[in-house]
């Protein structure tokens, strides 16, 4: 081939190159604005704020706040839109949260220490779980108080006893929407509108009859989101979450009632997303009990519907994310992935952690997890 031949060759090669490019490209930006948005959990803290056994008196690498709250720093640097919740049961159960039930004063100047913690994560919402409940209804009004983000629910009523239910109140603010601004995957900025409903198990009001009875009373799951649901589309929610505090499967006592269930939950019609707890296991994974028709592991999907539960105490981060397209001037989900991801892994039959603690966390909590101790010593 001739000189001249060759390097008119070369630049009609460069020349439909770049045309390639710029077709792809235009493509890209003329097609539907689409955003990539990460749903992240936490659920069944019950006082983890720190790698800490206070039944042991040992340090652990396998749970605490402290440590997933390095993931939860490294997941939101992977993406450009995240969210973040928690899902219940975090002021009872170890023996933090008993030394601050039974040694300190709440108010604007002291604050819970499991709020101390996860102020410092800025979570976006949350929704309580049955152990809420354990020391009474004053000290976990006394105790949310603390909270710098929206707690809700939407099935938890005040008890009115007069048997028409057209006119019960909630006893949370049933749901809220956060209007947010994200980036899609051109750059552009957008408001999105969140909206995000919370659920507890009904079986709650069994477990903590003393406060519920004459109180409150818990209505069927299904039922609540049928009915919220349509509301918050009215008011302008783009996507809706929901925040869970209730197995994939009933709790015992409560099978004969259908709905109380995130299996159950997965099948009403407008919800997007579901964060959810109270059974300390994981979803997905592969597992018995998670084969039941309609579950998708790969994807994690429920019904379509995209889910995934994050353990307990901290000892994983879950993660959804969402790809979002706008389509006829309103924004619907059109893929997901779920997935979580551990606080620490096991080599050798010996756990090692996946990720350091967090110093701020670490730091905040000294001086409470002190006290805990010192509460210890003195309960022998």
């Amino acid at each position: 081939m001739k000189k001249g031949m060759k390097k008119t060759l070369i630049i009609v090669l460069s020349f439909m190159t770049l045309l390639m490019v710029w077709n792809q490209t235009l493509a890209q930006v003329s097609g539907p604005p689409t955003i990539q948005l990460r749903l992240m959990e936490t659920t069944d803290l019950h006082g983890n704020m720190i790698g800490y056994n206070y039944e042991n008196r040992k340090k652990t690498v396998e749970f605490g706040l402290s440590r997933t709250a390095n993931l939860i720093k490294q997941a939101r640097k992977e993406v450009p839109n995240s969210l973040l919740f928690d899902n219940g049961d975090i002021l009872e159960g170890n023996a933090l949260d008993e030394y601050a039930y039974r040694s300190h004063p709440l108010d604007l100047a002291n604050v819970h220490p499991v709020f101390k913690a996860m102020n410092t994560l800025l979570y976006d919402a949350a929704t309580v779980g049955n152990h809420e409940f354990n020391y009474g209804i004053d000290f976990m009004e006394e105790s949310l108080r603390g909270a710098n983000f929206p707690y809700i629910n939407a099935n938890i009523y005040v008890e009115d006893r007069n048997h028409f239910e057209n006119d019960d109140l909630n006893y949370f603010n049933p749901y809220t929407i956060l209007e947010k601004e994200v980036t899609d995957t051109a750059g552009e900025k957008h408001k999105l509108n969140i909206g995000v409903i919370g659920f507890i198990t009904p079986i709650v009001a069994e477990w903590n009859k003393e406060y519920f009875r004459g109180n409150l009373k818990v209505k069927n799951i299904k039922e609540t989101a049928e009915h919220f649901i349509p509301i918050m589309k009215s008011k302008g929610a783009d996507i809706i979450v929901a925040l869970a505090h209730t197995g994939l499967q009933s709790d015992k006592g409560l099978d004969e009632k259908k709905g109380n269930s995130v299996y159950a939950l997965s099948k009403v019609k407008g919800i997007d997303a579901i964060l959810f707890g109270h059974s300390h296991s994981v979803f997905p994974v592969r597992d018995e009990l998670q084969k039941l028709p309609g579950i998708d592991l790969k994807s994690g999907t429920i019904n379509g519907i995209a889910a995934v539960q994050a353990g307990y105490w901290g000892n994983h981060l879950g993660l959804i994310d969402l790809k979002i397209v706008q389509q006829e001037g309103s924004w619907k989900v059109k893929s997901s992935l779920s997935s979580i991801r551990p606080v620490y892994r096991t080599i050798n039959k010996k756990s090692m952690p996946a990720v350091p603690t967090d110093p701020l966390i670490e730091q905040i909590m000294r001086k409470d997890h002190k006290e805990t101790l010192d509460f210890l010593k003195d309960k022998k």
